[in-house]
């Protein structure tokens, strides 16, 4: 594998210490009648906590969005807001991430990564503390949308915070944790959900923020460099392009978010989200390919093999967010599951990321990252046609199989595109890059979950209307399942009307069962589909 382009990778020019002992990460030597002494290097050691720091973030950034997701029954009943209110709140959640993902990466180099994260950590700390104790809607909203925009920072700034403070040689274990967390945070969080509720307050699905951010704040304040601020940037920044970029995304995230919901283009609401999001990234991409000195140099585009990087990106995050959605929503509509017991089967794609981060990145460090991710790809797509052969009857145990192989591909093929794009990188055209990689990872993301919602929905209505063709009123077979049904439920009823009624009913429910299952294996196959596509873009990769 080539090594990631030295002018990314900040190396240390200073002299050695004129020493007898060597220096490590660990310490120093002194050797005195064979005893070994050990002190820390503190200038050696501070690259290293800085990048737990955004490792941390990174963490809590994906986290965010996903335990909201699992918990919102539960917020909604605590805070006594309906089932319309509280949809609003995964989508604040993420118009405030949006919103400041596009920014970030400039005002990370005007202001300095290190200022950016202190200010992001102190307005989610603030958001996750006060947002339970919110006496309204709109309260509850606003702190939503700040904890987005404070988590917002973390994600974009990240990446190109490893690259710059580790040793070339460490770089890609480097992207392979960060790829790691991505992953492990995304599946944790119905077990965390579950374990809040179950054990304390739904509170805690806010202030789990209050215990990491402390933490996070330490490591950067310590390990992160301290940097002048740039006005030469701040002077020649596009803020027209700025602006049109950030409302432009964040409508069609709010649009893309609520379509499901309010069926898409018959509803005036998601109508306007959605045109005047096009609107204003129309008037976005027009400004930026005119003028001298754009916000985002969206002629990069053409050239340097970046856009079949950015379509395999948010192709496996199209992919891997709705997987992420079919599995639970089988698991609590099929099954009755509650969120802990989801969070069981989850956990499987988590726990092998530790076990494979290290000889993953070994792989990438001598492999051309092109093969490990078409072997990621192959994963995924094989675990998918194996969630093709869902029954009624699976439980925690049936996906354990498709699972670990789907999170060994997801792994290979998030880590692998995360090295291309960073190979991909010119020092001129990191900003560029940096914020495109944020964006498509949003909006690839927030496409294939509102894909999958309404793609099952349609498909369930499809087979329940199919299936409901062959229960014939007059059937023989009609007939013996509703009497098997009166049967069992007469013990518990000696009307004859109530158990004819309570019979239909389970049949009723048997029939909207299985469409409900034959629904999540289409959408299997469809992400199946995806992961083929995802293949075939690879073979556009340029070799690095």
């Amino acid at each position: 594998m080539t090594a990631v382009p030295a002018p990314l990778v900040r190396e240390s020019t200073e002299p050695p210490a004129p020493t007898p002992a060597p220096i490590t990460c660990a310490g120093i030597a002194a050797h005195e009648r064979g005893v070994r002494y050990i002190r820390l290097d503190p200038d050696t050691l501070r690259p290293y906590v800085g990048i737990l720091g955004v490792l941390i973030g990174a963490i809590l950034s994906f986290t965010g969005s996903r335990i909201t997701t699992f918990g919102l029954a539960d917020m909604r009943g605590g805070l006594h807001f309906g089932f319309d209110e509280g949809a609003w709140m995964t989508t604040s959640f993420g118009v405030g991430q949006m919103l400041v993902g596009v920014a970030c990466p400039y005002l990370g180099a005007i202001f300095s990564v290190r200022r950016i994260l202190l200010h992001g950590m102190a307005l989610l700390f603030i958001a996750a503390l006060l947002g339970p104790l919110s006496p309204n809607l709109t309260a509850f909203l606003t702190a939503q949308f700040l904890a987005g925009v404070g988590t917002g920072t973390f994600i974009p700034l990240t990446i190109g915070f490893i690259v710059r403070n580790l040793p070339q040689r460490l770089v890609v274990y480097g992207l392979a944790v960060y790829a790691m967390n991505s992953e492990l945070s995304q599946n944790v969080s119905a077990s965390l959900e579950g374990w809040y509720t179950e054990n304390f307050s739904w509170r805690w699905i806010q202030w789990q923020f209050c215990l990491a951010v402390p933490v996070m704040f330490a490591c950067i304040w310590y390990g992160a460099p301290r940097e002048k601020i740039n006005l030469g940037l701040l002077r020649d920044l596009d803020w027209p392009g700025l602006a049109y970029s950030g409302l432009g995304f964040s409508l069609l995230y709010a649009g893309l978010d609520q379509g499901n919901r309010l069926d898409w283009i018959n509803n005036g609401l998601v109508n306007g989200l959605l045109l005047s999001g096009t609107l204003l990234t129309l008037a976005f991409v027009a400004r930026e390919l005119y003028i001298d000195k754009p916000f985002l140099n969206l002629r990069l585009l053409a050239k340097e093999g970046i856009v079949p990087i950015l379509l395999i990106l948010a192709g496996f995050r199209f992919i891997i967010l709705s997987t992420a959605y079919i599995i639970p929503t089988y698991l609590q509509v099929v099954q009755d599951y509650r969120e802990l017991q989801v969070g069981a089967v989850l956990l499987w794609i988590a726990l092998p990321q530790f076990l494979i981060v290290l000889p993953l990145g070994w792989l990438l460090s001598r492999i051309e990252p092109r093969w490990i991710l078409a072997i990621g790809a192959i994963f995924i797509g094989v675990a998918c046609l194996m969630g093709t052969f869902l029954t009624q009857d699976w439980a925690t145990d049936d996906f354990l199989p498709s699972q670990i192989l789907q999170a060994i591909g997801q792994s290979f093929a998030l880590t692998a595109v995360v090295v291309l794009a960073v190979k991909s990188m010119n020092p001129a055209d990191v900003l560029t890059i940096g914020t495109l990689f944020q964006t498509v990872r949003l909006f690839g993301g927030e496409i294939g979950t509102a894909f999958m919602q309404t793609f099952v929905r349609v498909r369930e209505q499809v087979h329940s209307n199919l299936i409901g063709l062959h229960v014939d009123s007059l059937g023989v077979q009609t007939a013996d399942r509703l009497a098997a049904y009166r049967n069992a439920v007469s013990a518990h009823s000696s009307d004859i009307g109530v158990a004819a009624e309570r019979a239909t009913s389970l049949l009723g429910s048997a029939v909207a069962k299985q469409a409900a299952v034959l629904s999540y294996i289409d959408g299997f196959l469809a992400a199946a589909v995806g992961a083929f596509v995802c293949l075939m873009l690879t073979a556009l990769l340029r070799r690095h």
